[in-house]
This record gives structure tokens, C-alpha cells and sequence, in this order.
């Protein structure tokens, strides 16, 4: 008689769900980003640009730089050179010579003139439509293709910048050391109804309100929801209108 076999059920463990690190209800973040898009419904990155190309090229140029620093230095770069051929044609000394007013140009201008070399030679000029192939890229990273893929393609991407990790920590939204960090809780916790325009609703509302040395509580949308400790006000959030149906 053939021996029964032992029970192996508890070495099965179950695949873990993905915690939720975020001090919010499922409801309370839906909420947050339905403000954001009554706020803001069709918010723009402000960053100048003409195309993917350009776009790829300011985002590149803004490490550690004001996008209206960028901006300031790329208006009459980019009338000159709005393709990957143009701006290699104008070579890396005559590149610095246009953004030499931003910060780390010199190693900048050296990416921009690699990149644009890198999309003639692999790509066909265009840029590409994926993550995988914008981070092999010169100067290119992740939270440049997200912006990228985002702003150019309509891509559901979360570009986390300085704002964005500040106000994840802050506010409790999405704790997180790291970018990548804050960026896996968010991807994972907003409703897939306001991912397109998630990135910049936040970024915004870092710039304009949630400011680094201190928020601006009385101009907050979600100001009653918030859970942040340094909140400085506790009166209810403003109403907005709804945005009309189409």
C-alpha cells in the first residue's frame, strides 16, 4: 500500500501582494488626483519645446537646472537646430556656446552631440517610443525618458523629480529614499484614469504650493485631506467647479 505523502502546503506560500505604502485610502487618493484634474484639466510641462526631439534634449539639458533657465537658453538653440542632424551639424563647442548658461554645459553639451549622434545611427532620427531604448541614450536616465514618453507619446509614465519626492514623503502619498521608490507606490496607487497627467498635477502642485521651504496650506486643493505634519492649517479644502462634460 502506497504511503500517503506528506502534506507540503505550508512550503507554498502564497505570492505576496504589493503593499500599499501610502498613508491614504484607496478612496482619499482618488479624490486627491480628481481635484488635481478639476484643478489643472490639461496641464503642461514647462519646458519649451517644438518636438519629441527638442523635448528630449531640454529635458536632458534641465539636471540641476530651472526649466525657465532652460528655456531661456534653448529659444535660440532650438531655431537653429530642431533635429538630431541639425544639432550635430552645429558640433559640441557652438551647442555650449547656446546653453553656456546652465549649469554642468560643458559635459551637457557633450550629451546633447552624443544623443543626437546615437538617433541618427540607431534610431532613424526618431526618437524612440520605449524606456528600454531612451535610458541607453547619452544623458538620458529614467525619470527623463518618463517625461519624454509622457509629454510625447501619451504614455502613463511617473517622472519623479525633486517636487515629486518631496511631496510623496511630505504629505505621506508615497514614502520613499529613492525616485525609484516613490515612483513603484504611485504607478501602484493612482487610478489609471489620471495617470496621463498624475506627473505633472504633482510636480505643479510642488512648484506652486507645496513649496520646499514651506507650503502654501491655505492655497491647498486637498488641504482637508492632507496628512502631511507640517500642515498649518486645518480650514477645508477650497472648492472648485467641475470641469463641463464633454
Amino acid at each position: 500500500m502506497e504511503k500517503p505523502k506528506k502534506k507540503i502546503a505550508a512550503a507554498r506560500k502564497p505570492a505576496r501582494s504589493r503593499k500599499r505604502r501610502t498613508a491614504y485610502s484607496p478612496g482619499e487618493v482618488h479624490e486627491i488626483f480628481r481635484r488635481f484634474s478639476v484643478q489643472r484639466p490639461e496641464p503642461k510641462g514647462e519646458l519649451e519645446h517644438v518636438n519629441a526631439f527638442t523635448l528630449l534634449v531640454a529635458v536632458v539639458l534641465s539636471a540641476q537646472a530651472t526649466d525657465a533657465g532652460v528655456n531661456r537658453a534653448t529659444r535660440d538653440l532650438f531655431k537653429v537646430a530642431d533635429t538630431p542632424e541639425k544639432m550635430l551639424a552645429l558640433g559640441e563647442e557652438k551647442v555650449g556656446q547656446y546653453i553656456r548658461t546652465i549649469g554642468l554645459w560643458r559635459n551637457k553639451a557633450k550629451n546633447v552631440i552624443a544623443l543626437s549622434e546615437a538617433l541618427i545611427r540607431d534610431h532613424g532620427s526618431q526618437v524612440p517610443d520605449s524606456r528600454e531604448a531612451l535610458v541607453t541614450l547619452p544623458g538620458v536616465g529614467r525619470k527623463t525618458a518618463n517625461v519624454v514618453l509622457n509629454m510625447s507619446f501619451g504614455q502613463p509614465t511617473m517622472a519623479v523629480d525633486t517636487h515629486i519626492l518631496r511631496i510623496g514623503n511630505r504629505i505621506g502619498l508615497a514614502p520613499g529614499k529613492t525616485p525609484e521608490q516613490v515612483e513603484d507606490t504611485l504607478v501602484n496607487i493612482i487610478p489609471d484614469e489620471f495617470m496621463r497627467h498624475a506627473h505633472h498635477w504633482l510636480i505643479l502642485h510642488g512648484r506652486y504650493v507645496c513649496k520646499a521651504r514651506k507650503p502654501d496650506c491655505t492655497a491647498c486643493v486637498i488641504a482637508d485631506i492632507c496628512k502631511s505634519e507640517e500642515k498649518v492649517t486645518d480650514i477645508p479644502a477650497p472648492l472648485v467647479e467641475l470641469a463641463p462634460q464633454a
